[in-house]
């Protein structure tokens, strides 16, 4: 008789770990996106604010497009231009 019940078990413990997850996944403040700066970038979209340009760029988009290497130190020097 033990041994009809424990598949029962097995899913009832599985079901309850996916509803917790689910809960603590609904919080807003983790929601991808919500992480903008104060000039409105999204960082977790790879945005990072640019004065020359005064818009949000990627910086591997950026220096594609302008011909420098991408690493943070081109970007922050084509930036602060």
């Amino acid at each position: 008789m033990e041994k009809i019940y424990l598949p029962y078990i097995v899913l009832v413990a599985c079901l309850s770990g996916c509803s917790v997850s689910d809960t603590v996944n609904s919080d807003s403040n983790n929601m991808l996106g919500s992480d903008t700066d104060v000039h409105g970038c999204i960082g977790s979209a790879g945005y990072l604010w640019c004065d020359r340009s005064r818009k949000c760029e990627r910086p591997w988009e950026l220096a594609e497009s302008e011909g420098f290497d991408n690493n943070a130190e081109q970007f922050d020097e084509y930036c602060k231009g």
